[in-house]
């Protein structure tokens, strides 16, 4: 394995190019892909690149090019170069990994700390507050389009809360700055992407507020959302982004802990920490992945079994940090 220090140098000698990220792909994750496509299409036209994302939020339909985003991998493809984007591990790439092992070339660009090194040539930056800011770094600035920018731009604020979390740094503010001078709709994009919710959003946020319980000393808050809820109010997954964030809002609590169930004592499990908890650790214990303070795996079990086994761990973490 090597690293990169460019993009550009990547794409030299190849004609095709895949692009993909995560399952359930959020801002830094569909701004990424959708970025890397449109720095080739600008500056590398005699490449034909696609790209391969499940379902994205309706949020971040607004970027240019999200219409062109293929949902199927069913077709037999072996590309030049396979480039994954937010990701850490071959599993999280969903139904493209069979195209990222078929590639004749690999390139991992990413973020996260429990990414060991996916891609035979990679660009992991733990520091980095998004994996827009790794690449907006690999990138030739003078060849970043405007719909480049916009989606940089779009990662960026996603992962850090329109600048307001820890990770956000000097660097991430420089890099935000300048991708205005490229006239990006800034004001527009927080609102429409960030912000903004749908009715059906605000009922299931609402809920997940109303029905969530304090633990571990009043340190740890949960929220469960089952499958008979959301086909109540008629939301999917996606739908349910940013209610984790919301409760880790609530005052005096160190880690929040969202779950929504997926089948039959299974759950996607989401945590946020405001610092005391290295959820990261616990997200990669059971086979998940992410941040120090955000973080997420699958779980299988009864409610409460899940519930305990999580807040076992925070404890132990809390308890360490109370007598350092």
């Amino acid at each position: 394995m090597r690293t990169i220090d460019s993009l550009d140098s990547c794409l030299r000698h190849v004609k095709t190019v895949g692009i993909s990220g995560h399952v359930r792909p959020d801002g830094d994750c569909v701004g990424s892909c959708m970025a890397v496509y449109h720095y080739i299409r600008d500056n590398f036209p005699d490449i034909s690149a696609d790209v391969y994302l499940e379902e994205i939020p309706e949020s971040l339909a607004f970027l240019k090019g999200t219409e062109k985003i293929r949902h199927s991998c069913q077709e037999e493809r072996v590309y030049d170069l396979f480039i994954a984007l937010d990701c850490s591990d071959r599993e999280r790439l969903g139904e493209a990994g069979r195209y990222f092992e078929a590639a004749e070339d690999t390139v991992c660009i990413d973020h996260h700390i429990s990414n060991a090194g996916l891609g035979r040539s990679y660009a992991i930056e733990p520091s980095a507050a998004a994996t827009c800011e790794v690449l907006y770094e690999l990138m030739d600035p003078e060849k970043i389009s405007d719909a480049a920018a916009e989606c940089l731009y779009t990662g960026l604020i996603h992962d850090t809360g329109v600048f307001q979390y820890s990770n956000t740094s000097p660097k991430t503010m420089r890099i935000g700055a300048a991708l205005m001078e490229k006239h990006v709709p800034f004001t527009k994009i927080i609102e429409e992407s960030f912000y903004e919710k749908t009715y059906l959003q605000n009922q299931i946020l609402g809920r997940a507020l109303l029905e969530s319980i304090l633990v571990c000393g009043r340190k740890v808050i949960v929220s469960v959302v089952r499958k008979r809820d959301m086909e109540f109010y008629g939301v999917t997954p996606k739908d349910l982004d940013g209610i984790v964030s919301q409760l880790r809002n609530t005052k005096g609590v160190e880690v929040a802990i969202f779950l929504y169930e997926t089948a039959i004592q299974e759950y996607k499990v989401s945590m946020r920490s405001n610092g005391a908890v290295d959820v990261s650790r616990i997200a990669v214990y059971y086979n998940g992945g992410g941040h120090v303070k955000a973080a997420g795996c699958t779980m299988q079990g009864s409610i409460h079994d899940v519930v305990n086994n999580l807040t076992e761990h925070i404890e132990k973490q809390l308890c360490r940090e109370k007598v350092q």
